[in-house]
């Protein structure tokens, strides 16, 4: 049976030691690493051995009880979100690592969140029990009030793989299940059917584990791995079709492209061909390698089958998210970064030379989204944090040679629009015709460009009513206020016209975008920022000053909450505000504050007036973007501006 974990927490509760004891106990390795010694088998990246982080979902193999367990060792830092985020789409169950001294802390919740929201079966470790200030049964009690208050504590005495279950545990299980519950008021319990339904409800997420232990003495990881052995199962069918889901790119010192595979079903052979959906419709490609991969080091196999985990070479632009074989779409990810920031290089360096590594990177991190400006010559990146960056200058130094360096972090704005618009767009010079009228309407918010279609055939035929379509969802489009990306909008082809000699392939890419324009120049623009959910923890002494601080950031919170000498507020910030607040925080606490920061979407900016004036984008500058159309007379086109170009429409 194969069974692929991953283990997740905030940063230094000890996921990485935990990592270390699994891979000993199972003797996949012969000696412990420590993160604090820069010899841990999964921070194999100097980069991680030097920071003392996980930047990197980095995996081994690890067998026992006649299963293969794949373990993937997931970045900790909130920098590095999107490369945990890729990982969990290939796992079977989570293992969520929380120190019993500190508790529940900010990127722990953010972790619980995506964990839920891909329905990942969850176990809990509580880590750390030998250490001063260690309490598990307030950490518990923290677990059921702020992440669920369906976790299941399993003691020493549960030894489930023996069939032996406490009565505790029982009755944990029977009152998340009525059937249950009847038989043990009736009846009492038998350990095999209770068992049987608590893999089911794990499965389902109704019951979430929890142990106790230090991962650092070897206390209780046994124990963990005897019980997490008897209550994970996975049913793979090998016999189906191939399936697949790629969950990571990474490129071998040769440059070879690694596209990162979870089998779902079926078995793949090297020499298949395989076709997944992120690419061109329906792209085909060869399988040329399988690599089973072990920390560093990896092994060429022949075939694999459902439930490994494996890289494969041979396919070219497969990105991750992608569906492979019978499996469709790609994955859309929740977490994306709300700065961008401009790469910094020496003047000797080509920028196009620049810009072809930072594709590569781009394909390895796809929330990156490097894009090149014309108009500046620069390459401008999204990121989430400053960390990332350093750690992006040392990977174009060490991998590429060439020391860089970037500009001060901005946030990422966008823009939408306040009221519904009809847009036009006409494009004619001579031997060439399109025509595209577009329908602007507001959409909920963080909803993205949705498209549709209302135009009849017999107003434009159908390949045309594609392309349209096409040229809308082919890349990001900008607002007027500060050229900042469109979003929340539904953008509808209401009617068009194409020339049965003339219209040409580019011809209705044109239209559109003058469409698009035109349709924004007649409403009334919208800037939009990025927002944080925080959570922020002090003592009843700080309430004051957080407060104020709070209404200083522009944040909208809800009345604090007090337990004991305690305070928690919860609420919504726009990032710009509270980005830095951590390190205030931690000032004036003495360190004893807690903030949790997790993305919250985007919404009004609370000082749009300011930021477009520092911006200062000039709509009628834009090379790249005009709301004019182009009409043909007298065999010349000519340019006729927005605001006239309504009444010369063809249709």
């Amino acid at each position: 049976m194969n069974k692929t974990i991953g283990l997740f927490a905030h940063v230094d509760a000890g996921k990485t030691t935990l990592a270390e004891q699994l891979l000993y106990l199972t003797h996949a390795i012969q000696e412990r690493g420590r993160v604090d010694h820069r010899n841990a088998y999964m921070d194999n990246h100097d980069i991680e051995k030097e920071r003392g982080i996980t930047v990197f979902a980095d995996q081994a193999i690890m067998p026992f009880q006649g299963s293969t367990y794949y373990l993937i060792d997931t970045p900790g830092h909130v920098d590095f979100s999107p490369e945990m985020e890729r990982a969990i789409q290939a796992m079977d169950a989570a293992v969520v690592v929380i120190s019993a001294v500190e508790g529940v802390e900010g990127h722990t919740e953010t972790v619980w969140q995506l964990l839920r929201k891909y329905g990942v079966p969850t176990f809990f470790f509580l880590n750390k029990i030998d250490r001063t200030g260690a309490d598990p049964e307030r950490v518990l009690e923290e677990i059921r009030r702020e992440l669920t208050e369906d976790v299941c504590l399993i003691s020493e005495e549960d030894k489930l793989h023996e069939g032996v279950m406490s009565l505790s545990l029982a009755e944990a299980v029977a009152e998340r299940d009525e059937r249950l519950l009847e038989q043990y008021i009736d009846q009492g319990f038998d350990a095999g059917t209770w068992l049987s339904a608590m893999r089911k409800m794990i499965q389902d997420g109704r019951c979430f584990p929890c142990f106790s232990g230090s991962a650092l003495q070897s206390i209780g990881v046994s124990h963990f791995l005897l019980q997490l052995d008897s209550l994970l199962h996975t049913d793979y069918d090998r016999e189906a079709e191939f399936s697949g889901r790629v969950y990571k790119i990474r490129h071998d010192d040769q440059g070879t492209r690694l596209t990162y595979v979870k089998a779902l079903s079926g078995k793949l052979r090297v020499r298949d061909e395989v076709t997944y959906h992120g690419g061109p419709a329906g792209m085909r490609e060869k399988i040329t390698g399988i690599r089973l991969v072990h920390g560093k080091k990896f092994t060429m196999v022949d075939e694999v089958s459902a439930g490994d985990l494996f890289v494969v070479t041979g396919l070219s632009s497969a990105a991750a998210g992608d569906g492979l074989g019978a499996l469709g779409g790609r994955t859309v990810y929740e977490l994306v970064p709300t700065l961008k920031s401009k790469v910094q290089f020496d003047s000797s360096v080509h920028p196009k030379d620049m810009l072809r590594i930072f594709r590569l990177l781009d394909a390895e991190d796809p929330s990156l989204s490097v894009q090149w400006d014309e108009a500046s010559q620069g390459i401008h990146l999204h990121v989430m944090g400053t960390i990332q960056l350093e750690v992006l200058q040392r990977i174009v130094d060490e991998r590429f040679g060439h020391r860089i360096g970037f500009a001060e972090p901005e946030i990422l704005y966008k823009e939408t629009i306040a009221h519904p618009s009809i847009g036009s767009g006409h494009f004619e010079p001579l031997k060439h015709y399109a025509e595209v009228h577009l329908k602007l309407e507001p959409g909920e918010r963080n909803s993205g460009i949705v498209f549709a279609n209302a135009c009849h055939p017999d107003m434009l035929p159908v390949n045309y009513q594609h392309l349209v379509a096409q040229h809308i969802g082919e890349r990001e489009h900008h607002g007027l206020l500060t050229g900042s990306p469109l979003t929340d909008m539904k953008i509808t082809l209401l009617k068009g016209r194409a020339h049965n000699k003339h219209t040409h392939g580019g011809d209705f890419r044109e239209a559109t975008f003058r469409a698009l324009r035109q349709g924004l120049e007649k409403t009334t623009s919208l800037l939009l920022e990025p927002y944080y959910q925080f959570k922020i923890k002090v003592e009843l002494e700080h309430i004051g000053r957080l407060l104020s601080d709070l209404t200083q950031a522009k944040a909208t919170f809800e009345p604090p909450d007090t337990t004991g000498d305690k305070v928690t507020v919860t609420g919504t910030a726009p990032v710009s505000t509270l980005m830095n607040y951590a390190m205030e925080l931690a000032a004036y606490t003495r360190g004893r504050g807690a903030i949790t920061l997790t993305y919250g979407g985007y919404d009004r900016c609370h000082n749009e007036e300011e930021v477009i004036d520092r911006i200062g984008y000039d709509k009628n500058a834009d090379p790249e973007y005009t709301s004019s159309s182009i009409f043909c007379a007298k065999g010349a086109g000519y340019a006729v501006p927005w605001d006239e170009a309504d009444k010369l429409m063809h249709v």
